[in-house]
């Protein structure tokens, strides 16, 4: 049984301590890490570009990349075996020759059974399309699963969630601006208006990093920009960085109802990290709000904060509930799926690195807070309280785990 180092560790401060970096080079393990396509949910993003297959083949590593996995990215399988990366046919074969598997959505049905016993799976979790069955499922093969959505450094940055909103920020208001032309059943209006004819308004749900680029979009396209929040200290901040030129309010409910009779758009921007968004709009506002106004939710992922909300797909972008065009889309950073790329490789290859020069996952989390806090799975156990609460499954502490070492 594989136990870490346990030296330095106390009641309170043995965590803190654990982060110091010893005996790298001694330690370090050459990695196989797996590149499948993306299938699910018309995603287009891949998990690692060109650049980081290369910055890991440099260290040592051995990256496998299924065929076309970066076709829709436009990155070609050329420019990933000049980087080193070794080109293989089938998913199922990929996932049989490697030991960490890095994916931008979840695995699909299909993917769950190509899965093996003890591998490691970094990815998006997706609490919105989340299931107890799957989670179960992932246990079951000891799998040690990390989510996007969790991995938290010790700053208390999100820096994979924060990357992938500061593109649903500026996407929601760029598709919003679209939508309400009138060619796409809109109300005809431009965002920041001409002379003699007022901008439009835009009510921003959430002062979190989605809300804030959201908000730095529609100003740039002159837009009136409302942003609603319960956190009176965020709203401060916003406030802050953006000069006062919004206009912010708490978010109880008559300041939403209210904002939402005169909004030509709606964005919504809600979260709690590691939680399902709250739903903070009803269908009864909905129904309030002017006719040809646009709803992008780009909370879907975390399961909306908008009553009326439900998934929709690149293909099928829209839909009109109450006279008002409705953006759903789960995966939006997907539209940008170069950028977005670049983006999940510049956060990830660090992390996996750090995995290598540790030499086991499991010296990797119990060295690394940012790992260690986006464990969801590990041993055959839920290890996060959010999901266990969600679905009703018991879980165990992750430091006690590492520490036990079941």
């Amino acid at each position: 049984m594989e136990v870490p180092a346990l030296q330095g560790m106390g009641v309170k401060h043995g965590i803190a301590t654990m982060e110091k970096r010893a005996e790298v080079g001694e330690r370090h393990r050459s990695l196989s890490i797996g590149v499948p396509s993306e299938v699910s949910n018309e995603e287009r993003r891949v998990s690692l570009a060109p650049s980081g297959v290369s910055a890991l083949v440099a260290d040592g590593h051995r990256v496998q990349v299924q065929e076309g996995a970066g076709k829709e990215s436009n990155f070609s399988d050329q420019e990933y075996a000049e980087a080193g990366g070794e080109l293989v046919a089938e998913a199922s074969e990929l996932f049989s020759n490697c030991g960490l598997i890095v994916k931008v959505g979840p695995p699909s049905d299909a993917e769950v059974e190509f899965l093996q016993e003890k591998q490691i799976l970094i990815s998006a979790l997706h609490l919105g399309g989340t299931s107890p069955h799957f989670l179960r499922g992932l246990m079951d093969l000891g799998i040690t699963g990390i989510g996007f959505e969790f991995i938290r450094d010790s700053d208390g940055t999100l820096p994979i969630v924060r990357m992938m909103h500061e593109i649903m920020g500026t996407m929601a208001v760029q598709i919003a601006a679209r939508h309400l032309e009138s060619g796409e059943g809109g109300k005809g209006v431009m965002l920041g208006g001409i002379s003699g004819v007022p901008p439009s308004t835009v009510v921003i749900l959430g002062a979190g990093v989605v809300g804030e680029w959201a908000a730095r979009t529609a100003l740039g396209y002159g837009a009136h920009v409302i942003v609603l929040d319960n956190d009176l200290s965020a709203l401060r901040i916003m406030e802050h960085y953006l000069d006062r030129r919004i206009t912010t309010a708490m978010a109880t409910e008559g300041y939403i109802r209210s904002a939402l009779e005169r909004a030509d758009v709606v964005i919504g921007a809600m979260m709690k990290a590691g939680q399902r968004s709250p739903v903070l709009v009803t269908e009864d506002m909905v129904m309030r709000m002017p006719k040809g106004s646009v709803i992008v939710d780009s909370m879907m992922d975390q399961g909306g904060c908008i009553e009326t909300s439900k998934p929709t797909t690149h293909s099928q972008p829209t839909f009109v509930e109450h006279g008002v065009i409705h953006y759903c889309i789960p995966n939006m950073p997907s539209n940008a799926a170069r950028t977005a790329t670049y983006a999940l490789t510049n956060v990830l290859v660090p992390y996996l690195l750090k995995i290598g020069d540790a030499g086991s996952i499991h010296e990797a989390l119990w060295r690394d807070v940012g790992l260690r806090n986006g464990t969801y799975v590990y041993r055959r156990h839920l290890t996060k309280k959010s999901l266990a609460s969600m679905f009703g499954m018991p879980h165990r502490d992750i430091e006690l785990l590492i520490a036990s070492g079941i």
